[in-house]
């Protein structure tokens, strides 16, 4: 899949892409209790979208790096789509 093919409400997503910019961490409180959480940009040959990173896949990635992204499911906030791991998703650096 490619990141022109996702839309939102799809689910099981599978990209490969690059790690254009790391946005800022930031503490949130979820249902499972505190925890932080950090927007990317990626990007592939075909466009870029913002991946929304949890805990400690924060530190799984650093700008520059190439990813596969396993699982994934995509979400809208403010009329733009966030692709999300998730629990049951994995991300991978290549």
């Amino acid at each position: 899949m490619k990141i022109a093919d996702v839309r939102y409400g799809s689910r099981d997503v599978e990209l490969v892409v690059n790690v254009k910019e790391l946005g800022e961490i930031r503490e949130v409180k979820t249902k499972y209790g505190r925890t932080v959480v950090m927007n990317a940009l990626i990007e592939d040959e075909t466009g870029s979208m913002k991946l929304t990173l949890w805990g400690n896949q924060i530190d799984k990635v650093k700008k520059g790096d190439k990813i596969r992204i396993t699982g994934g499911y995509v979400k809208e906030f403010n009329g733009e789509l966030f692709l999300n791991v998730g629990r049951n998703g994995t991300l991978e650096r290549l």
